[in-house]
């Protein structure tokens, strides 16, 4: 894809004098506000009565009353960290709490209770706290970490390339979340415990990916990242489970936040139902649309294509009495990747040109779940149906501008209808989760290729179904952590699909406090996970209608993963973790004889081919890690991970280095607060050489403008490494009710060369036209270093 880089040191000089003029014609007016929220037990989500919620260094704060609810008035609008403490309980401080004088979501509370009371000693709970079942591996972004992520421009899976092990694509127009040399589509995404099938606008059918995010980060409590150690409970995944938890809406108030940056412009509402007259209603809602006008900035720079795209997200929440909720929430996008003839043009836009597909695409979730605390607080059983759709319509023409001479088609549509069941009891000091899931697939597909012979029309409908049972339990006065479990799924399609024990799946995890105070902690877990191969993969027919791809296998992989953890102060740690993933069963092309791991990370379509499940692959490593809570006005994460990815084909003794194997990653972002409610924060990411498959030329102008691949020499060439600092600052103005938000970003601050691979296009004349006999050449690529510069508001009221 073409890079957008058209920015000027000129331009730059403009942007920096508007930002800067704007702010001194504000008048600086802080006006007081309020925070409040609730305060629960972590495990049976009663209300704590009587706890208190305070302020850290100020004696304001506030006890909650008989819902766990709490209201703190009159407070001084600016960065703090907040602690709620009750007797018997860790107290928990929440850190980088931004107070605004309008608009603040309510900020909760869930403490643990403490195996020993120590007379006159608080116990703080650790804040880098794991889960029984995942130890390690395990990260989590705060609501305001992911609000003012530098370099992000407020997407969601930008924002998660800055924790540990995960990295992006380099270069192109692409946002794919590759996790510890993983394949784009080996991760799973949980959207409140629905499952969503991807997070991006226009995303690759049959992996993941995309060049812009689909969820509002308006929306989030938080987003967890696990990237070992998966629950029992989490199915069809390899590499790493994203978890967004969103925020209820406000049951008492309605409240607006708009958000405007350089690409799309976004409204969120949210408010009570049904109140009547009541303090608080027992219904809430929170709802958003966003509306790209990122087209209208290519066209106004002369670019050939123009991805225009909608979404929305919701989120209905109804208590029904103390141990009773019902949650509705869903997302959906509606997507438009057209092709725009530049009035002039270079020969690197008329090769992009050449080769752009033309994309439709649309995509919805949704799901109703119920959760039912049992009295006593003895556990809780939730229960879940949900439904996403995927519809696709991709095509590729050899004279694109005028969309003749089609030479590629895939119109399909994927849908999922799911019943997820989960059981958690408390027994004593065990924790026992048992669960099932019950899943329908409906996939239809009409897909012509003539580059590579395939042409099919066909429907696809069948059934999924796992369960699982996990066991947790802490000893020796919480020093050491165990968790066992396993999992079976099974299918009704594939040959193998009811072979229930070759898709056993054992996990074990172990944790140990290495000292009295909890400081060093050693933690290690060992286990198997699968993976369903692609519909795309399952639903592919051969000419005479017969389904190639019935043999598929589950792909499997087997992690194990070992480290130490050293709390260096309350808000301090440093971590080294050593992980081991091993993959067998997975598919090979029978047309490209490569390993279908390698792919995906680009705009077309994975598993349209016949396969074989014989695959192996393997990625190992060290991670280190130092993060920082926010204290002392400055936060920060550097993360390093020195790290290999390779994987077979046929020839399951030949090890070949993956598209995702760089090698080494490094990141670091972090920021710091001034006076007056300004903030700078930067992000810097270094990537070492990414393998690729080199262009097989004499195949390509056979085929051009499609481009076809030599895989057998996958991994003997790399583009050069990635490196890029992006800065934000933020400056906040607090008004009577409402926040005004201003902020500025600065993508490749220092100017790096952006690597990519070699473009390829036909010789033509000065007049544009194709020089006969035909000819391929590599285009001279074009500067791609500039700084880009970006200006967004918000408006929180």
């Amino acid at each position: 894809m073409y890079p957008v880089t058209n920015f000027n040191f000129v331009k730059l000089i403009l942007v920096v004098s508007l930002f800067l003029v704007f702010q001194n014609t504000l008048a600086i007016q802080q006006n007081k506000a309020t925070l409040s929220g609730y305060v629960k037990d972590a495990k049976t989500e009663e209300p704590l009565i009587g706890a208190t919620v305070q302020l850290v260094g100020t004696n304001t704060g506030a006890v909650t009353d008989l819902d766990g609810f709490y209201r703190i008035e009159n407070i001084e609008p600016q960065t703090y960290a907040i602690a709620a403490s009750f007797v018997g309980y860790k107290t928990q401080n929440v850190y980088n709490v931004v107070i605004r004088s309008g608009g603040n979501p309510d900020l909760n509370f869930d403490l643990e209770e403490t195996a020993e009371e120590l007379e006159g000693v608080e116990i703080i709970a650790n804040p880098f706290e794991k889960l029984q079942e995942t130890p390690l591996s395990v990260q989590r972004l705060s609501q305001e970490e992911i609000a003012t992520y530098p370099g992000g421009n407020n997407d969601i899976a930008k924002v998660v390339q800055s924790l540990p092990g995960v990295s992006g694509s380099v270069g192109g127009f692409r946002n794919d979340v590759i996790i510890r040399g993983g394949a784009p589509n080996e991760n799973v995404y949980f959207l409140d415990g629905i499952e969503i099938p991807n997070i991006n606008h226009f995303s690759t059918q049959g992996s993941a990916g995309g060049p812009v995010g689909l969820l509002n980060v308006s929306f989030f409590e938080g987003v967890t990242l696990t990237t070992s150690s998966f629950g029992a409970q989490y199915d069809n995944v390899l590499s790493g489970v994203l978890q967004f938890d969103q925020r209820n809406g406000n049951n008492r108030n309605f409240r607006t936040n708009i958000r405007v940056s350089s690409s799309e412009a976004a409204l969120t509402l949210e408010g009570p139902l049904f109140r009547n007259g009541k303090e608080q209603s027992n219904t809430s809602f929170i709802v958003s649309a966003r509306r790209s006008y990122l087209q209208l900035l290519f066209q106004v720079l002369d670019l050939p294509f123009l991805p225009d795209y909608w979404d929305y997200q919701y989120k209905i929440n109804h208590k029904i009495d103390d141990y009773n909720d019902l949650t509705f929430t869903g997302v959906g996008s509606i997507d438009d990747f057209s092709i725009n003839v530049p009035d002039d043009y270079d020969e690197e836009q008329q090769a992009t040109l050449d080769q752009l597909p033309i994309i439709k695409q649309w995509s919805t979730t949704s799901g109703l779940s119920w959760k039912r605390r049992f009295k006593n607080g003895q556990g809780f059983m939730t229960t879940a149906l949900s439904t996403n759709v995927l519809n696709n319509n991709f095509k590729r023409y050899r004279e694109p501008a005028t969309e003749t001479e089609l030479y590629l088609t895939n119109e399909s549509q994927e849908q999922e209808t799911k019943l997820r069941y989960n059981y958690t009891r408390f027994a004593d000091t065990w924790t026992l989760n048992s669960g099932f899931i019950i899943q329908n697939a409906d996939y239809s597909n009409n897909t012509e290729d003539i580059v590579n012979g395939f042409q099919f029309s066909n429907e696809l409908n069948f059934w999924r179904y796992g369960a699982y049972f996990q066991t947790s339990r802490n000893f020796l006065s919480e020093r050491l952590g165990l968790s066992g479990g396993f999992r079976l799924d099974g299918n009704s399609f594939t040959n193998s699909g009811n072979d229930f024990l070759s898709t056993l799946s054992p996990r074990f995890s172990i944790s140990y406090k290495l000292d009295a105070e909890g400081k060093w902690t050693a933690n290690a877990s060992l286990g198997r996970y699968f993976k369903i191969p692609p519909y795309t993969i399952l639903g592919f027919t051969d000419n005479n209608g017969v389904y190639a791809n019935k043999d598929a296998e589950y792909i499997q992989s087997d992690h194990i993963v070992a480290g130490v953890e050293h709390l260096l102060t309350s808000t301090t740690r440093i971590s080294l973790e050593g992980f081991y993933k091993k993959y067998d069963n997975y598919p090979v092309s029978l047309t490209d004889s490569v390993s279908l791991a390698n792919l995906g990370g680009d705009f077309s379509v994975l598993g349209n081919e016949p396969i074989l499940s014989v695959g192996l692959g393997r990625t190992y490593g060290l991670e280190l890690l130092i993060q920082k809570k926010f204290t002392k006005n400055f936060y920060g994460i550097l993360a390093y991970t020195f790290y290999k990815s390779e994987y077979t084909a046929f020839d399951r003794e030949k090890y070949i280095s993956s598209t995702w194997d760089n090698g080494t990653l490094l990141t670091f972002t972090g920021g710091y607060k001034f006076g007056r409610n300004w903030e700078v924060s930067a992000r810097v990411r270094y990537l070492g050489e990414t393998p690729y498959a080199p262009v097989d030329q004499s195949a390509t102008l056979a085929n051009y403008p499609a481009i076809v691949r030599d895989y057998s020499r996958q991994g003997t060439v790399t583009l050069d490494p990635f490196n890029q600092t992006d800065l934000r600052i933020d400056k906040k103005w607090n008004f009577k009710g409402f926040t005004f938000n201003l902020f500025l970003e600065f993508q490749n601050l220092f100017s790096q060369q952006n690597p990519s691979e070699p473009t390829f296009g036909l010789v033509r004349d000065d007049d544009g036209n194709v020089v006969q006999p035909r000819t391929l050449k590599q285009i001279e690529d074009l500067d791609a270093s500039s700084v880009l510069p970006s200006i967004g508001i918000v408006l929180d009221f």
